[in-house]
């Protein structure tokens, strides 16, 4: 088995050395750089101050909460349909 492992170790460095053998003219060691060239992605230019500069001002932080006006409605006490309905039911007009 030991000599199996090393058999694929002296594969491995062959084919390595024939791959660098293959780089060394410089023809074709552009076309992997010019390839790789392509992925490389460029920073679109800032529309404002540089984010990381310490020395820039900015607003403060702020919070809001968006449940602050809310007032507990419970325990209420259960009313029938007929006296909720004349609760919320506006005024008659007067008739003259």
């Amino acid at each position: 088995m030991f000599d199996f492992l090393g058999a694929v170790r002296v594969r491995i460095r062959a084919v390595a050395c024939q791959r660098l053998a293959q780089l060394r003219n410089p023809a074709l060691a552009l076309i992997p750089a010019a390839v790789l060239a392509g992925c490389v992605q460029i920073a679109p230019p800032l529309a404002g101050p540089d984010p990381a500069d310490p020395g820039v001002r900015v607003r403060g932080a702020s919070y809001r909460s968006t449940v602050a006006p809310y007032t507990s409605l419970r325990p209420a006490s259960p009313v029938g349909w007929k006296e909720h309905n004349q609760g919320v039911t506006p005024p008659a007009a007067k008739s003259e």
